[in-house]
């Protein structure tokens, strides 16, 4: 199988279509983007006819060999697309694509869309019978700092030209939320002279769209962004999220980090601690990043306050539980001692 990235699909499509294309990942907008690329190619081919499967727990998998037997009723050719939600196809499902990788019909395309496949997926007897038979597409996420350099691409695409400062500026807007990035892009070839994107222009014109998360959240506090937790923070409490939802997921990334910590003093090498406390491979260097600044007195420390903010939430103790959110996401991402001062300053990062 053709392992390609999705900026190397259409020259890909160029040279001849593939029987099979898996397409795999979590952005959904490049996602989309890739799908639609196959799809258009595929057209101009003679693939005029579609299919669309959703293979959900009730899913019949007999209705994807049928689909590969029956004759299209309108054109000669067509596309049969198989959307996995969870990415799993099961046992059931997976004789299913094997059975139809061993011999793909000529005059079909089959596009199976899928989630991020971790590496059990792709170690899977469905998945090599697919790899052996056509193209694969895996679509990462577009990081923190990977997003200007996209969205500079996205922005030349459009036949637009932007400098530094309006670049950055957009990246901050959207922090992350693709979509968004992509409409204000197309909103911007309305409003922009001469094709010249500025930051005065972008500063009157574009929406805020940062996507607020609370495990994006958590991932700044690791990661020692304090200024981008304070701002997603305030962006969460905006849209109207309970606190308890956010001191969830920071009290359980504080006991992970407890677990690991303890299990490396004890003599457990640092990934085998990771992985008796649940930690992902992907999540290792965010941990490893957060230990090196707190010590295990302090992540004990901070997980009896955030049992006193449990407390304060449910009227059992008088405090706000937004002030000690905030000092213990300050704390996780290495600012210490805060004054009220303190707490007013990082408020408005």
């Amino acid at each position: 199988m053709a392992r390609l990235r999705p900026e190397q699909l259409a020259a890909a499509l160029k040279k001849g279509l593939e029987p099979i294309y898996v397409i795999s990942g979590d952005e959904h907008l490049l996602v989309q983007e890739a799908c639609d690329a196959l799809r258009a190619s595929a057209r101009q081919q003679g693939f005029t006819e579609r299919e669309r499967y959703q293979a959900d727990n009730q899913f019949e998998w007999h209705q994807l060999s049928n689909a590969a037997a029956s004759m299209s009723l309108f054109a000669d050719k067509k596309i049969i697309e198989l959307h996995i939600p969870n990415g799993k196809p099961g046992t059931e499902g997976g004789k299913a694509l094997q059975q139809y990788a061993q011999n793909p019909p000529a005059d079909n395309l089959l596009l199976v869309v899928l989630p991020k496949l971790d590496r059990n997926s792709q170690k899977a007897k469905w998945f090599g019978a697919l790899e052996s038979a056509g193209a694969f597409v895996q679509v990462w996420p577009i990081n923190a700092a990977q997003l200007p350099q996209w969205l500079n691409a996205r922005i030349q695409q459009a036949g637009l030209s932007a400098d530094r400062a309006a670049v950055d500026m957009l990246a901050t807007r959207v922090e992350g939320n693709l979509l968004a990035a992509a409409q204000e892009i197309e909103k911007l070839k309305l409003l922009a002279e001469d094709g010249q994107i500025t930051a005065q222009l972008l500063a009157n014109v574009v929406a805020n769209s940062a996507r607020y998360d609370v495990f994006g959240l958590v991932d700044r506090a690791l990661m020692g962004d304090a200024q981008g937790a304070v701002r997603n923070l305030q962006g969460l409490r905006g849209e109207g999220t309970e606190p308890l939802a956010i001191l969830w997921a920071l009290a359980r990334e504080i006991r992970s980090l407890i677990q690991v910590a303890y299990g490396a003093a004890n003599g457990s090498n640092f990934d085998w601690a990771c992985k008796q406390a649940g930690v992902w491979d992907s999540r290792k260097g965010l941990v490893k990043n957060a230990l090196n600044r707190l010590r295990p007195a302090e992540l004990d420390a901070l997980l009896r306050k955030a049992n006193g903010i449990d407390r304060a939430v449910k009227g059992m103790r008088n405090a706000e539980p937004w002030d000690e959110l905030l000092d213990v996401i300050l704390h996780l991402a290495g600012v210490r001692s805060l004054t009220p001062a303190n707490t007013r300053m990082s408020l408005s990062l």
